[in-house]
């Protein structure tokens, strides 16, 4: 039995990485890769794992590891930030869900409990897809994703009820006290789970890492997350809800980072796992012989889901195109759907008919997600521009409520107001520069309104939004929102209305720099790699580079990818830092490049103590150097000139060297 459990383990990841990587070079996401694996290897597919049992361990160990990392990456602060999408946006879709569901179920097969049970597992979506899908885009804090987050937390957070209420849709009489008593007793449980979060594993872990003991930590994160989950479990709730709290519990602590990296450094391939596992469960036979059953439900389910998700999205106040976009992302099936299905088999409640109809629809909406996912973007925008969806949803009086300005001119527009416009807007106001802020939060658009600041709600992708703002009178655009495909539909859509306005965009990685700018920016400013730029000079300077030689290495990476955006600022060193008697006296340097005028020249010829007042110091040739050369001494491309003196001089020392002076 061992022999075969870890032979079936072999297989498992030798035909995944394979099936993978080749469907990789395909521009395949490898989520669809793993499906397609766990089709191959199942008992239903070429059948290299037999043993079904060994398929429920697999996916079980999948859901609890997986649950465990999105628990542990999320917090409860972070929760109740996003109460709106959680509570109004989750609760409205999963309820819609279920009743629409429920309703069309019941006109095909006429039973009530079947069908409101196909509601509970239509009603979940899948968390591991997307946030794998978000966390890969880096659209996580965008808006669609904050929408998506919201309403995935709060289905994950009612599989617990779903679970209890299960057994009563079976007709087996379950009576509404004996429901409510394991509702509380889950309620207790998840509470106390919750506290210790705050009041105890702190603590304890902190004990624990004062030993200093790197195992004795490992051990310790183990038995919290299989400790917590084996006790939900004995309540009556899933042993991946008991994970998924385990990681809330640890999040808490400041050792939440640390336990990641020690516990779990294959993440993506216990939750590529889980997806195998899930393929392994189709029945290749079955779907062939009932493909347009399947395909019906797929449609279904799709459409569904589609419909639920943007009337529910639209309930958070968020725009028809990011309620679009959310409605795609979240129109699969989920991971706990499958805990719930086999839960209503054991119950009595579908046939095996009728689960293996879900279950081979459910993967292939899994399948179709990535595909779906990226094509959302274009899809969102096509449909929110199109005239009768502007009138559904009430464009004209939206602006009327928000009071967009009718005309401005010369101003800075804003698009998003995060860190980076929060900084600029400050920057600005300081400067008494007009400008003006849009922003998709309507929370952050309230407070900041109330503290003075130009600041309206609204989607910056929207033509008639950025008329309203006045783009075609504006200096300046400066888009710093988390939503690359908003970003680039603004800079099309601003770059077309106004010609002549200057649009900086701030970007989180380099490949999107190329295509921004065939779009209209002047400017693109990538977060990767701006931070680059800070992390080499700070290193060079550390080694006592002067400023002036940091700044040539930054101009020349910078002109090899972009025009220079800002102008960097390094701590000044000052000659004797901790002498009072020579106050502003400073130390910088020039780096002689190629074809300068001082090359060949001495020291005595070219007379820089009289001519600028500063006095040389040092000269770096290569490894070697030559301290307080002579007047003889000649300069060669490639020398670092060290020289001290006042700030002004020095500055001057500078334009002398390179011949402005």
């Amino acid at each position: 039995m061992e022999n075969e459990f870890l032979s079936s383990l072999v297989i498992i990841f030798g035909v995944s990485s394979v099936v993978v990587f080749v469907l990789g070079r395909l521009n395949i996401p490898s989520l669809v890769g793993f499906l397609i694996a766990g089709v191959i290897l199942g008992p239903h597919g070429f059948e290299f794992v037999r043993d079904v049992h060994v398929v429920e361990v697999f996916a079980e160990i999948g859901v609890i590891l997986l649950l465990f990392t999105i628990g542990i990456e999320f917090s409860l602060a972070k929760l109740i930030r996003m109460k709106k999408a959680v509570i109004a946006g989750g609760g409205v879709q999963l309820l819609l869900t279920i009743g629409l569901t429920a309703a069309v179920v019941y006109v095909v097969t006429g039973q009530a409990g079947m069908s409101v049970f196909f509601g509970f597992l239509i009603a979940l979506s899948s968390t591991a897809i997307i946030f794998k899908m978000l966390s890969e885009k880096g659209e996580t804090d965008s808006p669609h994703g904050r929408v998506m987050i919201g309403m995935l937390i709060f289905q994950d957070l009612c599989v617990v009820p779903l679970m209890l209420l299960t057994p009563a849709l079976s007709g087996d009489g379950v009576n509404a006290m004996d429901i409510m008593i394991k509702m509380a007793k889950a309620c207790v449980i998840v509470a106390a789970v919750l506290l210790s979060a705050r009041w105890v594993v702190p603590g304890l872990l902190h004990q624990i890492v004062r030993t200093k003991s790197r195992e004795l930590f490992i051990i310790t994160i183990i038995l919290l997350c299989l400790g917590i989950a084996l006790l939900t479990s004995k309540f009556g709730l899933s042993l991946a809800l008991g994970a998924f709290l385990a990681g809330i519990v640890i999040s808490e602590s400041e050792y939440a980072h640390q336990a990641t990296s020690d516990i779990l450094p294959f993440k993506d391939s216990f939750i590529g796992l889980f997806f195998v596992s899930i393929g392994m469960l189709i029945n290749i036979g079955y779907m062939s012989q009932h493909c347009l059953m399947i395909v019906g439900a797929v449609a279904l389910i799709f459409g569904l889901k589609f419909i639920t998700g943007v009337i529910a999205a639209l309930m958070t106040g968020a725009p028809p195109r990011i309620s679009i976009h959310a409605g795609l992302g979240l129109a699969q099936i989920g991971e706990f759907s499958f805990v719930l299905a086999i839960a209503g088999q054991s119950a009595g409640i579908i046939t095996d008919e009728f689960y293996q109809v879900f279950l081979s629809s459910s993967v292939l909406t899994m399948i179709m997600t990535p595909f779906v996912f990226n094509a959302a973007p274009g899809i969102s925008s096509w449909i929110s521009s199109r005239r009768l969806v502007k009138k559904m949803a009430g464009f004209s009086e939206i602006t009327e409520r928000n009071g967009l300005p009718e005309k401005r001119e010369g101003h800075v527009i804003i698009i998003g107001f995060g860190l980076n416009g929060k900084n600029l807007a400050k920057v600005l106001k300081e400067a008494e520069i007009p400008y003006i802020v849009l922003e998709m939060n309507s929370d952050t658009v309230l407070e900041m309104k109330k503290k003075g600041e130009p600041i309206y709600y609204g989607d910056g992708s929207s033509k008639e939004i950025l008329d309203k703002l006045s783009v075609g009178s504006a200096r300046l655009l400066v888009i710093a929102i988390s939503d690359p495909s908003s970003t680039r539909r603004i800079v099309a859509i601003a770059r077309h209305e106004s010609p002549g306005i200057y649009i900086i965009v701030r970007t989180r990685y380099l490949s999107e720099v190329d295509d921004l700018r065939a779009l209209g920016a002047d400017e693109v400013i990538p977060e990767e790699f701006e931070t680059s730029i800070e992390i080499f000079s700070r290193v060079l300077y550390k080694y006592n580079f002067p400023g002036h030689v940091i700044f040539d290495m930054v101009d020349k990476i910078r002109s090899d990818n972009y025009t220079v955006f800002r102008n960097m600022e390094f701590p000044k060193r000052q000659l004797f830092e901790k002498c009072d008697w020579l106050p502003g006296i400073e130390i910088d340097g020039y780096k002689v490049p190629e074809g300068s005028y001082i090359a060949g020249k001495d020291i005595a010829g070219l007379r820089v103590r009289e001519k600028t007042g500063v006095t040389i110091i040092a000269v770096r040739r290569g490894k070697e150097v030559i301290a307080n050369p002579a007047p003889d001494f000649r300069f060669s491309p490639g020398d670092i000139v060290l020289f001290t003196g006042e700030r002004d001089q020095m500055m001057k020392a500078i334009s002398f060297f390179r011949g402005a002076a």
